[in-house]
């Protein structure tokens, strides 16, 4: 074949490559993005055994792990592997990553007849219930691209990256299945769409105005017998977990107690005590938020009819480094950390704002709110839960570095600072004007819909970076090219 009428198929072939890593890439980022907090991902691939392997990295997740990148992909062939010979996706095996071993990272990869090699990255939160979901969804990426290269049809590509952007449930299920197949085998009755669908129906289901809260077990049919059940409704009257406001109806019988209402995958058997087969499937309900658990372990929260990888709980990482900055020693950095933070999760599970000063200044400051004769010693359980009640009443608690409680309801003023934002309460924009005019000081806020914020210095801490959106079909780069750029 004449070589004029080679190149414009291996331009229409690259160019097709391109668009299939954009779109596949792009509706795993935001898909992940509502799943978890604002996430990245890449993916490092080869189309054919012996091509070079490309990198598409729009945010920079991978930059600062160019040394290991190196040396895995570019100083040795390990990663290659045999070539495959079917259309299926081979997934790679542990000791792949363990090998590859980038930190703050989940990754998944594959191999098949028609993408040589792929591995697909995206941030592991710290704030993760389990990355089993995550991985999971990962794999859909992997095979999706494999499927759509090997179809080589644009009109496809849109739909495979709606459907990454749409994949939590999917993603849920089938890290429920691995693990249960992985706990108690093949065999087994329950289907496990139909119960995370009416794990969702229920948490949007109010009764006189209240969010459901109690435990949901389901529970393989063969394993039912061996519960302690309290009571049990006659085989022909059991209600169906379809019927989402009978189930929630059935649920107050069991809030705020150790007792549990017990399904069979299909309608609700009975209630039994606070006793869960390993391989059972728990479905905490909280309020306006719930977790589902497998065999003990989490495996996502639901809130706002929705699945999600958050523990829910308030990341409080920046407060213990702006603390190691201090004069504190670790014994009393260690207690203060405890006190803030049950202060804030109490704020976050009661649903309202707060704020915490402490005030680290050796003469302390002097705030304008309702001071105690004796400062509270919050090392003592029963003061700290005072505390707690006291962080409902509108103003700040004043702690100090003795670890004592010495004001409520203190009132933060001060100038006006560049770090405010419109988009933000009073609460937190007068703990950013506080903390300008007072180096000493953090301040730790919980806003009603409990987003918290460390501010020092009128900065705040726990700010999220905003990565840039990318757009167009660019061509991914070949890993030494990058390596190259990335340490010029």
């Amino acid at each position: 074949m004449p070589e004029n009428t080679q190149v414009p198929g291996a331009v229409l072939a690259r160019a097709f490559e391109n668009v299939c890593v954009f779109h596949i890439l792009d509706g795993l980022r935001d898909g992940l993005s509502h799943f978890s907090d604002r996430s990245r991902a890449a993916v490092i691939y080869a189309i054919g055994h012996g091509d070079r392997p490309r990198i598409y990295d729009p945010q920079d997740l991978m930059r600062g792990h160019q040394p290991k990148l190196k040396e895995f992909y570019l100083e040795s062939l390990d990663w290659r592997g045999r070539p495959s010979e079917s259309d299926e996706v081979e997934l790679l095996e542990a000791p792949h990553y363990e090998n590859l071993q980038l930190a703050g990272l989940i990754a998944l990869g594959g191999r098949s007849r028609h993408v040589a090699y792929q591995m697909w990255f995206t941030e592991q939160h710290l704030q993760m219930c389990s990355v089993g979901p995550t991985q999971r969804w990962l794999e859909h990426a992997v095979r999706l691209f494999s499927q759509n290269y090997a179809v080589k049809s644009v009109l496809t590509l849109e739909s495979a990256g709606f459907l990454l952007q749409q994949c939590a449930v999917h993603a849920v299920r089938d890290h429920i299945v691995d693990e249960r197949i992985r706990i108690r085998g093949m065999d087994t009755n329950l289907r496990v769409y139909p119960i995370l669908d009416a794990v969702l129906g229920v948490s949007k289901t109010l009764e006189e105005g209240a969010w459901p809260r109690g435990r949901l077990v389901f529970v393989e049919p063969s394993e039912i017998s061996g519960l302690p059940f309290l009571a049990r409704f006659p085989d022909n009257e059991r209600p169906s977990i379809q019927n989402f406001k009978h189930v929630r109806k059935l649920l107050q019988a069991v809030e705020f107690s150790p007792r549990q209402l017990v399904s069979d995958g299909r309608s609700l058997v009975g209630v039994s005590r606070d006793l869960v087969p390993g391989s059972a499937i728990v479905a905490d309900f909280r309020g306006g938020h719930g977790f589902l658990f497998l065999g003990g372990t989490p495996v996502c929260s639901f809130s706002d009819g929705s699945f999600h990888s958050s523990t829910r709980r308030a990341n409080l990482v920046h407060l213990e480094e702006a603390l190691l900055e201090t004069g504190l020693t670790h014994e009393d950095q260690h207690r203060l950390m405890q006190i803030v933070t049950r202060i804030v999760h109490a704020a976050g599970e009661r649903k309202h704002g707060c704020a915490v000063v402490i005030d680290l200044g050796g003469r302390g400051l002097s705030m304008s709110g309702q001071y105690l004769d004796r400062p509270l010693d919050l090392r003592a359980d029963e003061n700290l839960d005072l505390a707690l009640s006291l962080s409902k009443v509108d103003g700040a608690l004043h702690l100090r570095s003795d670890l004592r409680l010495h004001g409520f309801a203190c009132l933060m003023d001060g100038k006006a600072a560049p770090g405010e934002d419109r988009a933000r309460g009073a609460r937190y924009n007068s703990a950013v004007r506080f903390t300008s005019g007072h180096e000493e000081v953090i301040v730790v806020t919980v806003s009603s819909d409990r987003p918290v914020s460390v501010i020092q210095g009128g900065v705040n801490l726990t700010a999220i970076c905003e990565w840039l959106p990318f757009y167009g079909c660019p061509s991914p780069p070949c890993i030494e090219d990058w390596v190259r750029d990335g340490q010029g």
